[in-house]
């Protein structure tokens, strides 16, 4: 029986993507590497160190900073997007997605947050709905995507068993964590990427509590 729903945030509640990809591009751009839009496709997902490495592994300079410094660098990145998502007044929910988190709590379920962003609530502060939900999963103090980590923390916050969650992602790397986390998976994206997740729609638009319960069920007793 399903008793919660976990969201990701970048790409599944709002979409800051050009926004990080700015930040980086600053930031690769002072370390003498150049990085496109498909590049960014990468980075989708996963957290700072982690796509800073992979920056750095890109422009050949994998070896070329200490700790102290990548840590630097990945601080001076998200100054960048604070200041960029402080100055963007049009922060946007994607389409349907407030509709499918009021479904979600007038129909009694709980709700969470599995997001590898450390800004988090800040993003849900501008969007304005914080309030919707019950828990938010802590990246500073676990494993990031595609460890299952996040999910399992925001499960244990919400006091459920995995196998009573649905949770919903729109990067391969976290379509990964759901299904190690033992949860049902929604993928929002295109299929031939999101393969392993339960059930995939194009876009958020399709996004149905009915549906995506249909969908659930359909699996767990056909």
């Amino acid at each position: 029986m399903i008793k919660a729903f976990i969201f990701d945030l970048d790409g599944v509640i709002t979409d800051t993507a050009e926004l990080h990809y700015q930040a980086w591009k600053r930031c690769a751009e002072k370390l003498n590497i150049t990085i496109d839009s498909k590049f960014n496709e990468r980075l989708k997902g996963i957290g700072r160190m982690e796509s800073l490495e992979l920056i750095l592994e890109h422009g050949g300079k994998q070896n070329h900073f200490t700790e102290k410094e990548k840590r630097i660098v990945a601080e001076e990145k998200n100054e960048y997007y604070r200041s960029l998502l402080l100055e963007t007044q049009s922060l946007e929910m994607l389409p349907n997605v407030h509709t499918l988190l009021l479904d979600i709590k007038h129909s009694g379920y709980k709700l969470g947050l599995a997001s590898a962003s450390r800004n988090a609530p800040l993003i849900l502060q501008a969007l304005g709905i914080t309030q919707l939900f019950d828990v938010l999963a802590d990246p500073s103090i676990v494993k990031g995507k595609p460890a299952p980590d996040l999910f399992l923390q925001a499960a244990a916050l919400l006091q459920v068993e995995t196998q009573e969650c649905i949770a919903i992602e729109d990067a391969q790397s976290g379509i990964e964590a759901i299904k190690r986390a033992g949860m049902f998976a929604v993928g929002v994206g295109d299929v031939t990427y999101l393969k392993q997740a339960d059930y995939v729609v194009p876009t958020t638009k399709e996004l149905s509590l009915n549906e995506i319960l249909v969908k659930w069920w359909e699996k767990e007793y056909n």
